[in-house]
């Protein structure tokens, strides 16, 4: 099998060093030939890393089977992050081993534990959207109003803007045309357009 072994440091006074003997040791250990990927100076919340992006691209063309990482935040401090990249990975047919979790998705047992994982963050994502449909249901039901605020336009905006196509007229109101529209449908008689 061959093993894409994944680093990453926050800061640049830190090494992967430590992280990348591991790596190396365990790779050799099960007889895989490893590429290695490593991101120094750059914070886990980003989504958008050199060598991750670069890990991920060579997934899509199956240079490797197995992504290899130290821990699992060193891949990502965002869980959603973290869940949907494991997730990209399954899809494309690549395991995923985190050595200090004990998690080895090139076992059963690490299967079970990958499938646990998505199924929490599935369960964490639902919940999100209850209580975000929840939040907006009592909202309507106290009245409020949701989405964009109307825009108004008067009597005199429309003179202003009388003659004009109504693409420039919606320009020079600062509406789009669509608003311009429906409000001229409102009332065809006061269209001076």
């Amino acid at each position: 099998m061959k093993a894409a072994i994944y680093a990453r440091v926050s800061t640049c006074e830190q090494t992967c060093d430590n992280q990348l003997l591991e790596l190396r040791r365990y790779v050799a250990a099960r007889a895989w030939a490893g590429t290695e990927f490593v991101d120094a100076g750059i914070s886990g919340s980003k989504d958008k890393r050199p060598a991750l992006d670069a890990l991920l691209k060579d997934a899509k063309r199956r240079k490797f089977d197995v992504v290899v990482c130290w821990r699992l935040d060193r891949l990502g401090r965002n869980l959603k992050h973290l869940i949907t990249l494991l997730e990209d990975l399954q899809a494309l047919g690549v395991a995923f081993v985190s050595l200090a979790e004990g998690i080895d998705a090139t076992t059963p047992a690490g299967k079970l534990q990958m499938h646990i994982l998505g199924a929490i963050a599935e369960f964490e994502r639902e919940r999100i959207r209850e209580r975000v449909l929840a939040g907006l249901q009592r909202a309507r039901t106290q009245g409020v109003r949701l989405g964009r605020p109307r825009r108004q336009i008067d009597a005199v905006g429309l003179s202003e803007v009388a003659g004009l196509p109504a693409r420039e007229a919606a320009r020079r109101l600062g509406v789009p045309r669509s608003t311009l529209q429906r409000r001229l449908a409102q009332n065809p008689a006061e269209s001076p357009l």
